[in-house]
């Protein structure tokens, strides 16, 4: 029986089971692939590779990036490319990338096989853009320049990435994480009560759901309360749900490592760039 994300986190939000999270894909492939190395181009050799990341960095929750699975599989195929841009509307351009049927059938053929490496020894979370996020960087996959995004969008944006996770359903996910574009500044605040599509499809499937902030504030309503673990960069005054402090910007500095509390656990993303010794002893820092 595989592990959930819930398996780690007592009722009252302590992440008792989680110290360390790690967003480590462009470190691990760059490491043991090369610079242009893509793990994407089957489930064995994707599973080749994440068995080697996960021996090398030992994290407490295994995390595959299913946008980079859409991005490589669109790399290979680059005929798609002049489709996304084929409406006007500003969410075709994601409803054309994620109806396609051979990264889905990839994505299933990849989780199918690492849940079978793992032996239900760790939790295994999706990992994707935010629908805000997603949203931008396809319509940027379509050659589009710069766009305002509308509340309309953002929620059919959500519509098409639920309908994802629903194909996924038939297996043991621990959990599913959405994450914020980071560098945003022009961002409005989050408002996660437009992501409803998600956090229901996360509901009916007993999925633990995961948030990564980027820069952009967060607008406070119900649609918070339904989220299992929030990851930012200080942590939220709330001691209801898990957080991760996201400690990239300090970690690899050297710098102090802020105290957690008790609803906290570390999370970091690692610089495809860092020296391998470096980052392993960055890594025992954090496992305190």
């Amino acid at each position: 029986m595989s592990q959930s994300l819930a398996d780690l986190i007592s009722a009252d939000g302590v992440p008792a089971g989680i110290r360390m999270w790690l967003k480590s894909s462009a470190y691990t492939r760059r490491l043991l692939l090369g610079a242009s190395g893509d793990p994407w181009e089957s489930a064995s050799q994707y599973l080749s590779y994440f068995s080697q990341a996960q021996g090398l960095l030992k994290p407490d929750v295994a995390v595959i990036e299913v946008g980079e699975l859409f991005d490589s599989w669109l790399s290979r195929n680059p005929e798609l490319k002049p489709e996304l841009g084929g409406k006007r509307k500003l969410s075709f351009p994601l409803r054309k990338l994620l109806e396609q049927t051979q990264p889905r059938a990839l994505l299933a053929e990849v989780v199918e096989a690492v849940l079978a490496h793992l032996r239900g020894q760790k939790p295994l979370v999706l990992a994707m853009p935010s629908p805000r996020h997603w949203l931008q960087h396809a319509n940027g996959l379509a050659g589009r320049g710069a766009m305002e995004v509308d509340s309309d969008s953002v929620e059919d944006a959500a519509m098409y990435i639920a309908d994802l996770a629903r194909a996924v359903s038939v297996y043991e996910v621990g959990g599913l994480l959405f994450e914020e574009a980071v560098g945003d500044q022009s961002s409005e605040p989050i408002d996660l009560e437009l992501y409803r599509p998600i956090i229901n499809v996360a509901k009916h499937y007993r999925w633990p759901l995961a948030v990564r902030l980027g820069d952009a504030g967060l607008v406070a309503n119900t649609a918070l309360s339904e989220i299992d673990v929030l990851i930012t960069e200080f942590g939220l005054e709330r001691s209801d749900m898990a957080q991760g402090v996201n400690v990239s910007s300090t970690l690899w500095s050297n710098e102090q490592l802020i105290p957690l509390r008790a609803n906290q656990f570390y999370f970091a993303e690692v610089p495809s760039d860092e020296r391998p010794e470096h980052v392993l002893d960055c890594l025992a820092r954090l496992r305190g």
